[in-house]
Formats: structure tokens, sequence, C-alpha cells
């Protein structure tokens, strides 16, 4: 019997290439496994196309809940955002499809994971290390760094490649960005957006929402409820998160929110230019946020902003499946137990803007916080606290001065 090989296959022209230059490299039988994140109708097909490019099985696993569940509101509740402004829409989905992989190559007994990620992104290394830490016994292949043996370098290429093998298939070489979806975000690269001087066409790039000039000229008020940190109802209906996820991204999507475009930096290195569009996940991670700061105590917020900058990280370099992660995501989870409470806000043109929020853990304390403060705020105290507080500026101030005057 062949040895088996498991093929991370999205359904696009990369993947679908790969099986045949497998066959003919490796002499494999592949089986090819595409695991659904909540891309949507880009899995219409994948079936018959798979087997047409001469697949032996397709798994396809829906795995949406566990997705967001264990992967994405670990990094709500930790406030996890890559250099400022990245949600990690692709950085969160990458091991929790590592381990799908393995776990169908144990199944199959294959002896091998491939994977169609180039070597100049960060998918490679996410990929990678997620099945080193699962299975480190497993071959990884990696096609576009077999420079002896992958020579495609174009969709022409990949195209006539396909056709040579009788494969013929509905892709065309005309160029398009580059794009990864699943439930949290669509990302964009490519064409005009290699370019940093070039604005973006969002005309044309937009998929999930709408610019924040086209959005509705009436605002829109919507309301969050969480409970130790995760999401449980919209609007006052209660619903699993990834439902929750899914309807926020048409709201948001609708009112132009949650569209960067940033220039940021890979783990191989280098820097690369992409729009992001995740309107449902900026949303989310805004109410989280502003339910924190009415709930947790001043040390305790500062410090976790550390960690949620460090948990984006180890996030984004494809670190999940190591003790950091885990110890993070622990001091996280003891954050949380009180950021209970409901969250509203309005949507308009692109701006998520307070509403009010309420929790019956609130540590805002009208009575104290008030011009008019009652009994629990005597504003004689603040005197002996400054002195006390500034006593090292005063003590310098007089060393200095003392200085002077010699």
């Amino acid at each position: 019997m062949k040895e088996k090989v498991i093929l991370a296959y999205s359904g696009g022209l990369d993947t679908t290439a790969i099986i045949p230059w497998l066959k003919e490299n490796y002499d494999y039988e592949v089986v090819c496994c595409c695991i659904d994140v909540g891309q949507g109708n880009e899995l219409d097909g994948l079936e018959e196309r798979a087997k047409l490019s001469g697949a032996s099985k397709l798994y396809i696993e829906h795995i949406t809940d566990e997705f967001v569940d264990e992967y994405v509101l670990p990094c709500v509740k930790a406030g996890a955002v890559y250099e400022n402004k990245y949600l990690l829409g692709t950085s969160m989905a990458r091991p929790v499809i590592a381990k799908k992989l393995v776990e169908i190559a144990r199944k199959e007994g294959a002896s091998a994971i491939c994977h169609g990620a180039t070597g100049k992104g960060n998918d490679q290394v996410r990929f990678e290390l997620g099945i080193k830490a699962l299975a480190p016994d497993l071959k990884i292949i990696a096609p576009w760094r077999c420079n002896d043996t992958w020579k495609m370098q174009s969709r022409e290429d990949e195209i006539a490649y396909c056709k040579a093998h009788g494969i013929d298939l509905p892709f065309d070489a005309s160029h398009s960005y580059s794009r990864d979806r699943n439930l949290w975000h669509i990302s964009h690269e490519g064409l005009e957006l290699e370019d940093p001087a070039n604005a973006p066409n969002y005309d044309h790039l937009l998929v999930l929402g709408v610019s924040p000039e086209k959005a509705p000229d009436q605002g829109e008020v919507i309301s969050l409820t969480f409970k130790e940190g995760a999401p449980v109802a919209l609007n006052g209906e209660e619903m699993k998160a990834s439902e929750i996820i899914a309807k926020l991204n048409e709201i948001g999507g609708r009112n132009g929110i949650g569209i960067v475009d940033i220039v940021e930096n890979r783990v191989v290195g280098m820097k690369s230019r992409g729009v992001y569009e995740t309107p449902g996940g900026t949303i989310l991670m805004e109410a989280h946020t502003q339910l924190e700061e009415l709930i947790l105590d001043r040390d305790t917020l500062a410090y976790k902003k550390g960690i949620g900058d460090k948990f984006a990280d180890v996030v984004y370099e494809g670190k999940w499946f190591t003790p950091l992660r885990e110890a993070l995501q622990a001091f996280v989870e003891s954050t949380q137990k009180y950021v209970t409470g409901e969250v509203k806000v309005k949507l308009y043109k692109g701006n998520i803007i307070k509403q009010g929020t309420t929790s019956p853990y609130s540590l805002y304390n009208e009575s104290i916080a008030s011009f008019t403060t009652g009994e629990l705020y005597d504003h004689h105290d603040a005197e002996g606290f400054i002195n006390l507080f500034g006593l090292s500026l005063k003590v310098r101030a007089m060393m200095m001065e003392a200085q002077k005057e010699k």
C-alpha cells in the first residue's frame, strides 16, 4: 500500500495543483482535508474537485463552534491585538486547523502532512509549529519551498500543470487579491495593496461590508450581554458565540465597521501590507473592552494590557500549543470571573460610539466619582496623599537646588 499524505485543502488553484504534484513526486495516496472555520460558500463543490484532481478522499470538518469557543474567545478575553490593529483572524484559525490535520493523519495512518503556504508568509510557521507540537513524528511537506520539484510560479503555470495532468478546472489566469476568510474576518493582500503608496480600491476589495462613506446616514444601536468575559446575547436574544459573531458581521458590515489597512511585521522578518475586514470582531472586542474598564481594578487592567500584547504575539507567531500560551490564558481567565454585564453601542459610518454600560460588578461608584461626593470621599484626604505621592519629587528638587548653590 502507498503511504498517505494529508493535504490541507482549500479548493483553490494552489492546493488543487498540489494534488497531482504530490502523486507525481512522492507517489503518495493523497487524502484532502478541508477545515470549515466559517469560510462560507468557499466549500461548494470541493469533493468533486478534489476527486477530479486525483485525491482518494476528502474530509470536510465543520468546527466553527470549536474555533470560536476555544480559540477566538480566549483572544477576545485577553484583548489580544497584534501591533495595535490586527485582530488575529488568520492567526487564531491556524492552530485549530493544524490540530484537525493531525487528527485526520492519525485516523488515516498517514506519514505526512502537506500545506500550501508560501515560503514568505506567516502561515507556514503557524501550521508547522502546530504540527510539530502535536505530532513530531509526522513529515511536513511545503511545496513552495521545494525548489527542485515545484516549478510553478504563477496561476498560469498551475493551470497549465493541471491541464497537462488531465485536470480541467474552472479557474482562469486573471490575478485577484490573495484572501483568507473565516467566521471572524477576511484578509486581502496583493494588487494595488502591494504598494503602500496606493489607496485601497474599496469598491473592488470589500466582501463583508461597505466603506464608511457608503454606510447609512442613520446610526444603529445594539446591545451585547457578557457573562464571565464571553458574549451570551445580542440585543437581548441569547445565542451561541458563533451566532453572535455572524450577526455582528452583518450589522457591522453594513455600517462600515472593522476595516483596517495595516503594514505589519511578519514572523519571517519582512513587512507586508494588507486590508482586514473584521466587522463583528471589532464590535465584540470594543464592547468587551468597555465592560472591562468598568469592572477591573486599575492594577489588573494595566497589567492585563501587557499580557494581552504578549498573547497577541504568541498567537501571531504560531505558538498556540505552548506552556506560555496556556499560562497567559490562565491569567486572563482569572481576570474574567466578574466581567459580566451589558454594553450598548451605536454603530455609525465606521465608528463605535458608547451608549451606556451596566454590570452588577461595576467598580464605578457614583458617590465617590460625583463632584457632589458623599461620605465615602473627603477632599481633604487628597492633601496628605499628594504630599506622600510626590515626596520623592520634592526631595530630588531640594537636592538639585542645593547643588546649584554650591
